[in-house]
């Protein structure tokens, strides 16, 4: 079960920070598609509060090992670029067999959660991913004086990291369903095949662009 939420306050500086592989394969594996409006998203969990900003987190494709996958990922990004208030930082990827694995990204996203809290730029964080890599930072943020939320679908969330945060928002598939940009028909036909033009999009293809982590 969750915790219960703490009363909102208008007043609230809220930043928001999305581990975007985690979100892609916890997309994949409960709501089986990936067309998510991201301002739709982040107003959601903003929840009425003064939004500071979002910032995305991934890895960039390779241009020269899948010159598709990164153009694909290219206009992914060039949506989020367009996104009011919200940031893309990229990370590297590195070859493993068949396999494009991250590197680098956990470290910007505790870099960025510790230095803002620092800084005092935001009262509450919501980290949008399930990965107990993270349990560290967020204790080191709470530390510091600030609130910090997870967001991530319970199966996909590590006990450390839940037992450990401010309030837990927890994914269901019905969660998304106004977030979608897409109406489920049309998306369906395209998944069918396993060549979702959503999943294109968030660069990623088939494979997976980082090692799946233990949540449990």
């Amino acid at each position: 079960m969750s915790k219960e939420p703490n009363e909102n306050h208008e007043s609230d500086r809220l930043a928001i920070f999305i581990d975007g592989s985690n979100l892609y394969h916890s997309l994949d594996e409960h709501c089986h598609r990936f067309d998510l409006d991201f301002k739709m998203f982040s107003d959601k969990l903003c929840d009425n509060r003064s939004l500071y900003r979002v910032y995305y987190y991934n890895v960039l494709r390779d241009q020269d090992r899948n010159h598709q996958a990164y153009q694909d990922q290219q206009k992914f990004l060039g949506a989020l670029y367009t996104t009011p208030f919200l940031e893309v930082r990229l990370g590297s990827s590195k070859v493993r067999g068949d396999t494009a694995v991250e590197k680098g990204v956990d470290i910007m996203i505790a870099t960025d959660l510790l230095q803002m809290a620092w800084n005092d730029l935001y009262d509450t964080a919501v980290l949008v991913s399930g990965d107990g890599d993270y349990t560290y930072a967020v204790q080191a943020v709470k530390n510091l004086g600030k609130h910090v939320e997870i967001a991530a679908f319970s199966s996909n969330l590590a006990w450390e990291l839940a037992n450990i945060a401010d309030n837990r928002i927890l994914f269901t598939p019905e969660y998304f369903t106004d977030l979608w940009t897409k109406k489920r028909a049309s998306n369906r036909s395209a998944s069918d095949n396993g060549s979702s033009p959503a999943k294109k999009r968030w660069g990623f293809g088939r494979s997976r662009s980082k090692e799946p982590k233990k949540t449990q």
